[in-house]
């Protein structure tokens, strides 16, 4: 596995790959690595001749009182993954050469970034489609892989792409989850013992949701006040939103049917955890 860190070097080692005629597929993460990264390097593998990730902790789409400065980070420990998913270049820009002093580009979605975690983050999408357009501009991927679990994302970047006309394609992998059913994250190392226990409940919720759908309810107003008794039924967990959208466009249904996406945010303790499943599969 080579190791890049500097832009050019890796706008020329990409060159250098599109000419030889491979393909190549990015994935773009935030590193501390977990069997859901794994998934998505090799889901990249079968799709492409070369891969490359991206670990960049982005500071950009962090607002002020959020965990920029805790986000777990292990470099030594990524590295040994990646190399042992026999991963081409492993990718770490740092932020000073990502983002110059004079740095005043930004990229923005309207429309499918005012809902969901956009209105409760405000700028984050901001962030989070400015990195990615420039890690898309310096590694020229023909494809990009992103995990489901992050749902909103994935539409985002999907209709960035279409709007303007990047010939890359979008794969999402989806969500990889612990045996007890918790969406793999990141952040549940910040989860004591009895948070992650209460974590539990985005899953309890998804399963009632599920079998609710199945059993013919399509009262979307009615779901999510069942589910949020399931969650508020844990103490020191709040909701930050519950809702019942469109998987293509994100808006609000009001009648669930089989094109509608459950998406769940709540704060486990200080913890913000995100989940998501399909009502329709």
């Amino acid at each position: 596995m080579q190791t890049i860190r500097q832009l050019a070097d890796m706008t020329r080692c990409s060159n250098e790959i599109i000419a030889s005629g491979s393909s190549l597929a990015l994935v773009p993460t935030m590193g501390y690595f977990h069997e859901g990264h794994l998934s998505l390097m090799r889901l990249a593998r079968r799709l492409a001749d070369r891969v490359v990730v991206s670990l960049f902790v982005n500071s950009m789409q962090f607002g002020p009182n959020e965990d920029l400065s805790s986000y777990p980070r292990d470099l030594e420990r990524d590295s040994r993954m990646a190399a042992d998913e026999k991963i081409d270049v492993l990718f770490l820009p740092t932020d000073r050469d990502m983002y110059s002093s004079d740095f005043n580009a930004r990229v923005r979605v309207d429309g499918f970034t005012d809902t969901l975690c956009g209105n409760q983050r405000p700028g984050h999408f901001e962030g989070v489609t400015t990195v990615v357009t420039k890690l898309f501009n310096i590694v020229k991927p023909n494809i990009a892989v992103f995990g489901q679990k992050d749902f909103q994302q994935l539409r985002v970047i999907a209709k960035m792409v279409r709007d303007l006309n990047w010939d890359i394609e979008i794969v999402g992998h989806p969500i990889v989850r612990e045996d007890d059913g918790l969406a793999m994250s990141s952040r549940n190392t910040y989860l004591s013992s009895e948070e992650r226990g209460k974590a539990l409940c985005l899953y309890k919720a998804i399963q009632h949701a599920k079998t609710r759908f199945e059993s013919g309810l399509t009262d979307a107003e009615l779901l999510k006040f069942e589910i949020r008794d399931i969650i508020l039924a844990n103490s020191g967990v709040s909701v930050d939103y519950i809702s019942v959208v469109d998987k293509d466009n994100l808006s609000d249904r009001e009648e669930i049917d089989s094109n509608s996406v459950l998406a769940l945010a709540v704060k486990v303790g200080q913890t913000r955890l995100i989940d998501n499943c399909f009502l329709g599969k």
